[in-house]
Order: C-alpha cells, then sequence, then structure tokens
C-alpha cells in the first residue's frame, strides 16, 4: 500500500499503476527525503517538477505539503491515468499531470524559469549517460537556488550534473540514495 505520508492529503491511499512498469517510492525512503527537502526549506509554496512520476507519490507527497504547483511527467499512459485519478481523489488541484517522455516534455521550458524543485526517480535501468542528458535539458527550466532530488539505486555512480548544479550530498536509504543538489547559476556565488 502506498499512501501520502503527511500535509493535507496525509495518511490517504494512493492508487497504484497497473502491472509492474513502476516501482514507487517506499514510504519510508519518501518520509526521509521529504524530511530532508524539508530542512532544506524548499517545499513551502514550491513550483515541483516531478520527472518519471509513476504513480505520482512523489509529486503529490509534494502537492500534499503545500507545494503551489506540482507538474509530473510520465510517459506510461495507464500510470499518468492512474496519477490523474489520484489527483481527483485527493483534491490537489495545484497538481497535474503530463502524458509524455521526460525528454519532450522538457524542450519547451518555462519562460523564465520557475522551477524550485525537481523529483527525479527514474527506472534504475536508464543508463548513466540518459539521466545526464536529462538533467542537462532540466536546467532551463531552474530558478535560482533550485533544488535537485535524484533516486536511483544504491549501486548506481553520483550522477553527472550540468553546469552551475552543485551537490548538497546523498542520503542512503537502504537500496536507495537520493542525491541532492543545488542550481548556483555562475555569477550568483559569494
Amino acid at each position: 500500500m502506498t499512501r501520502v505520508i503527511a500535509g493535507s492529503a496525509g495518511g490517504r491511499r494512493l492508487q497504484t499503476p497497473p502491472g509492474r512498469g513502476t516501482r514507487p517510492t517506499s514510504d519510508r525512503v519518501r518520509e526521509a527525503m521529504f524530511s530532508r527537502l524539508e530542512h532544506l526549506d524548499v517545499l513551502h509554496g514550491a513550483r515541483v517538477l516531478d520527472l518519471y512520476a509513476g504513480s505520482g507519490a512523489l509529486g503529490l507527497e509534494a502537492a500534499s505539503r503545500a507545494a503551489a504547483s506540482v507538474l509530473l511527467v510520465e510517459s506510461d499512459r495507464r500510470a499518468a491515468e492512474t496519477i490523474r485519478r489520484n489527483i481527483a481523489d485527493l483534491g490537489l488541484r495545484q497538481a497535474r499531470v503530463v502524458a509524455a517522455g521526460v525528454e519532450r516534455a522538457l524542450a519547451d521550458p518555462p519562460d523564465p524559469p520557475d522551477v524550485d524543485l525537481v523529483l527525479c526517480d527514474p527506472p534504475y535501468d536508464i543508463g548513466e549517460a540518459e539521466l545526464a542528458a536529462v538533467l542537462t535539458a532540466v536546467r532551463p527550466w531552474l530558478a535560482d537556488s533550485a533544488v535537485l532530488a535524484v533516486e536511483r539505486s544504491a549501486r548506481s555512480p553520483e550522477p553527472t550534473w550540468p553546469a552551475d548544479v552543485e551537490l548538497i550530498g546523498p542520503r542512503r536509504y537502504g537500496e536507495t540514495t537520493v542525491w541532492f543538489a543545488e542550481f548556483v547559476p555562475e555569477g550568483d556565488v559569494a
């Protein structure tokens, strides 16, 4: 059972997509990850981009915890429909889903860049080069001081960050590592 951990929808169950195509982040990892994000003070009022949304657990957790807007990107149509049902069931009107591949969804960044938090939980079989390309493609979406949280297998290496993205630090939760980084555009360094 997957549920929202805290916030306005805390304790409510999430539907999960049919089949084995998604790997929802465990409640334990999500709780620790969002505790870290709250410590970094990036959730309240944030504009969030959830890449490889799967069941929508990460993005919907952010919406429940007072994110201003959440865009969930999922290529699997059945999973995207499950996310839409979860959004409606939970009444999280600030969340919306785009049923498209991540690369296609990132092709049209907002102007000006306005994303404060990127949640990226790609399938574990996505290679490091493909992940690096996605992280580079997300860079034009980032507002100053945006935080990126990338969930990977604990056996995966550190992601290759784009220019101006600096590692805050990894956190390991059993077989999962979440890499936290911050966008600090050149010229913003003290």
